[in-house]
């Protein structure tokens, strides 16, 4: 069942409620007066006739002058139980009525009784009072005094009124149904073309486009398609940043495997030429207990070594930096503790010393760390200035790379400056990516294409930055920014204020 047939029902079975309400109290209302005058009408005749008549020993009354009021028929009939004796008034009389009346030793009283009466072949109700006649002075009952009036008329009205009712609410109820559906299919018109628009954009796979609307951006509908456009936006951000995430997983699997085959068929190729080299020695039969080989040979069978032993150390470096990532990639965190980092700086700057380099090592003043603290790992800092230092001294084949301090507020910074090949600055915002290197140095350079990448991935565990200065063929200079901290001097001013206070 749609909404615009939920809505219409719920407004037409309300408005039939509404009126069923309506339409049986007024009903009730008009009855009752109805009713109500017609009795207060009898009463009245029956209180004139008790007062002003005459009541003789033989009860007999002038009935036939109080027969009509307000142009209606007024019946009168008085019963005499001791003699058994009827009066009635002549139009009683005319039509041959009897009204039918309790007998003595029922005791009956003043009331209104509702009688059906019988005029020809025809029924008809009737509303009578009755009053009890007694004389004086044993207040002894002798009589019946009935006064009634035919309700027809009235209930002809009445008739009519309640089929009046039932048919134009009926008649109401089936319009309100049919504006109903119109209006409903107007109100909700927006909403169709809201899944129109919904499912051209299913279709198009164009998270792109944006559901348009005509109307009050304040209203439900308006409300309702501000947010599939916002839930929109977030899904193209979303599918954006997945179908980028799933261009650099492809990009890194294919450098990844293309920087594991070259090794391995370096390695495979060795290994096929000592084999090959071995057994030309056994099929120049050789001593059997010892293969003797030749200088060249021996020389061929070395580099061969030398190589594998190359490579495999390559590879090792490739898995521990790809073991790195992975971890990154999963969320891992870093045990973190403070740290000075003056004495981190001077183990790193001794140890520089030993990396194999064709540049100058130099070491600028440090004096700005002293006393600094982060909140750190210490292995992980220690890995971030030797990839750096290590990535400066690959790019740096003749000229100077100098290690050096700066300080801003609330920061410290390690710049590392080189005097090598420098980049294009174009190549910045790429360098941090995976397996990325500049196409100047790509096979050319040694290099997993991954430390930069890592580099990145401890600086933001450490809440830290990196500023970049670049110019081909003049070199790049590196500031890496991590934040201060402060506890341990904020507890030391705290115990220092606390002491101050206890010598008060």
């Amino acid at each position: 069942m749609s909404i615009r047939l939920r809505l219409t029902l719920w407004y037409s079975g309300l408005l039939a409620v509404t009126l069923l309400v309506f339409g049986v109290s007024l009903y009730w209302f008009v009855n009752w007066n109805t009713y109500n005058e017609l009795r207060s009408q009898i009463k009245k005749q029956a209180d004139e006739i008790r007062i002003t008549g005459t009541i003789f020993n033989s009860l007999d009354l002038d009935l036939d002058r109080r027969t009509q009021i307000a142009e209606k028929d007024i019946y009168i009939q008085l019963i005499n139980y001791h003699e058994g004796i009827i009066k009635q008034s002549s139009n009683l009389r005319q039509q041959s009525i009897l009204i039918p009346y309790p007998e003595l030793t029922s005791n009956p009283e003043r009331e209104f009784v509702e009688r059906s009466i019988t005029i020809g072949s025809s029924k008809y109700k009737m509303i009578t009072y009755q009053i009890p006649v007694v004389v004086l002075p044993n207040n002894e009952m002798v009589g019946l005094l009935q006064i009634g009036m035919l309700t027809y008329n009235e209930d002809q009205f009445l008739a009519g009124l309640r089929n009046t009712f039932v048919f134009y609410s009926v008649l109401l109820v089936l319009i309100a149904f049919t504006v109903g559906m119109l209006i409903a299919r107007q109100a909700l018109r927006p909403i169709e073309r809201v899944i129109a628009s919904t499912k051209q954009i299913e279709k198009g796979v164009d998270l792109s486009v944006r559901i348009p609307f005509v109307g009050s951006p304040k209203d439900e509908v308006g409300l309702l398609v501000n947010t599939l456009n916002g839930m929109l936006s977030r899904l193209e951000t979303a599918y954006n940043e997945l179908d980028d995430a799933y261009k650099m997983q492809r990009r890194f699997v294919s450098d990844a495997s293309h920087e594991l085959r070259t090794p391995l068929t370096t390695i495979r190729g060795n290994i096929d030429l000592l084999e090959k080299m071995w057994s030309k020695a056994r099929d120049e039969g050789k001593a059997a207990d010892g293969l003797q080989l030749s200088a060249d040979h021996w020389m061929m069978s070395n580099e061969a070594m030398s190589d594998i032993s190359a490579e495999a150390k390559r590879m090792s470096t490739l898995v521990s930096d790809l073991l790195a990532l992975a971890r990154a990639d999963a969320g891992y965190v870093m045990e973190k503790e403070q740290i000075s980092l003056l004495p981190l700086t001077e183990e790193v700057v001794r140890r520089a010393n030993l990396l194999p380099r064709n540049a100058e090592w130099k070491v600028a003043d440090l004096s700005a760390l002293e006393g600094a603290r982060v909140y750190g790992n210490h292995d992980y800092l220690q890995q971030l200035l030797f990839i750096f230092i290590e990535n400066a001294f690959k790019y740096t084949p003749s000229g100077y790379v100098e290690m050096s301090t700066v300080s801003r507020e609330g920061h410290i910074g390690w710049k590392i400056e080189d005097t090598g090949i420098g980049m294009n600055p174009e190549e910045i915002p790429h360098i941090f990516d995976r397996f990325y290197r500049a196409d100047e140095s790509r096979g050319v350079t040694v290099g997993t294409g991954l430390g930069l990448s890592i580099a990145k991935w401890i600086l933001d565990e450490h809440r830290g930055s990196v500023e970049v200065t670049t110019r081909e063929n003049a070199g790049t200079a590196f500031v890496i920014w991590l934040p201060l901290d402060f506890s341990v001097q904020a507890d030391y001013t705290i115990m220092e204020e606390t002491d101050e206070n206890k010598l008060d």
